[in-house]
């Protein structure tokens, strides 16, 4: 069996969520072969190239590929996944806009969020926003999925494959791109941080959120929140965690003012440390909590950053 992984990068750089599906792809299968799609490509597969365990690396470039065209993405992996016994995404926005096209071109029942390997074909996914797993098998000659990079370590480099260009398809008329907007941060990356604080509706306004903020950036841990919270608008929307935001696995993860629903939960699952702070005992998140505070989230927060200011 062979895989063909395709390749999360930002046009510049290639993130370490690709390292982290290599391990859950070699799982699966013995030979793995990665694509990189995008401007830049040579540059980003030379990168991917390194890492241990691939045998090919090929890349297109193409301007729409760049912006991350959902439409066209498919259509190259498409022709790009004749004799693969595996096409695999990492569970991203861009994997989660392709994946789907693809097994629907295909004709094959896709498989999202993968969490563990139990043979090439069985795999184990949560449900019901992760308060279940699920094990499934595919039947399908062709395993098209999403992986959940959180839940596997990243592979080590060492490799030197080979690295051979692909033509990507010409342009489609479906969609066009119309401007790309980024938000600018001195903050560490919310889905790669070792650290990150997040806040729910609890903080009760824009005022609370600083606080959050200001503690957050006194420990130079990442910001994130509920989708309640960003709903509210106090907070930007690519700080959201949860089933329909960021799925984070950070060494420490710090909740305040956070109920513990389960849609924000199945984003946290992979957290090797979590504290939550409330001032309701029966939150639920205390449930989930390795440590719990009961208090009030914006006091805690001040007397927090007082005490780490000294």
């Amino acid at each position: 069996m062979t895989a063909l992984l395709i390749a999360e990068h930002d046009n510049i750089t290639l993130k370490p969520a690709t390292a982290q599906a290599l391990t859950a792809a070699l799982e699966m299968t013995d030979v793995v072969d990665i694509l990189v799609a995008g401007s830049n490509g040579q540059s980003v597969a030379e990168q991917a190239a390194r890492l241990d365990g691939v045998r090919n690396v090929y890349y297109a470039d193409s301007a729409q590929l760049a912006q991350e065209s959902p439409e066209v993405l498919a259509r190259l992996v498409c022709d790009e996944a004749k004799g693969y016994s595996h096409v695999l995404f990492v569970s991203s926005s861009v994997g989660k806009s392709a994946m789907p096209r693809v097994a629907a071109l295909l004709d094959v029942s896709p498989v999202s969020d993968i969490l563990a390997v139990k043979g090439p074909k069985t795999f184990v996914r949560g449900i019901y926003a992760g308060s279940l797993l699920a094990t499934v098998e595919v039947t399908d000659e062709v395993v098209v999925a999403t992986i959940r990079t959180t839940a596997f370590k990243a592979r080590g480099e060492g490799a030197d494959a080979t690295v051979e260009e692909v033509i990507a398809p010409s342009g489609y008329e479906g969609s066009r791109f119309i401007r790309f907007t980024e938000a600018k941060s001195d903050r560490p990356d919310l889905v790669s941080a070792r650290m990150v604080v997040a806040g729910g509706r609890g903080l009760l306004d824009e005022a609370g959120f600083r606080a959050l903020e200001t503690f957050a950036d006194s420990v130079s841990a990442a910001v994130g929140a509920t989708r309640t919270a960003v709903d509210m608008g106090l907070c930007p929307n690519d700080w959201q965690v949860g089933q329909t935001g960021k799925m984070i696995a950070p060494e420490l993860y710090i909740g305040v003012g956070i109920s513990g629903a389960i849609q924000h939960t199945a984003g946290i699952k992979d957290a090797k440390t979590v504290v939550a702070i409330n001032k309701d005992p029966e939150a639920p998140i205390f449930e989930v909590a390795d440590y719990g505070l009961v208090a009030d989230g914006v006091e805690a927060l001040q007397a927090l950053t007082a005490k780490l200011g000294k």
